[in-house]
């Protein structure tokens, strides 16, 4: 991961760009609420971007569900690296076309 890679802290809001962020980040996140991501499908978009629609649930630390969602998480990749990422909501139609 180089400094140019935004990261995003969807839990927190804003964006993150070292690793030592990231793993700051990621702890934190941890250990506050227990989140669990599946990934569904994957489409290919214009511009080297991947769209991933995932399942997502996030519980709190005694277990009581948070959210239960499907959302998007968009990659932009060049050179066959993870440049940045974005999490949204999905579009509303269009998906595998």
């Amino acid at each position: 991961m180089t400094p140019d890679v935004a990261w995003p802290k969807a839990f927190k809001g804003g964006f993150v760009r070292e690793p030592e962020e990231v793993r700051t980040y990621w702890t934190e996140q941890w250990s506050e609420i227990n989140p669990h991501v599946e990934p569904i499908a994957f489409y290919s978009e214009d511009a080297g971007q991947v769209l991933a629609e995932v399942h997502q649930v996030v519980r709190d630390l005694a277990g009581a569900v948070l959210a239960d969602e499907h959302v998007g998480h968009r990659f932009t990749i060049e050179h066959s690296l993870i440049q940045g990422m974005e999490v949204g909501r999905l579009p509303s139609s269009g998906l595998g076309t």
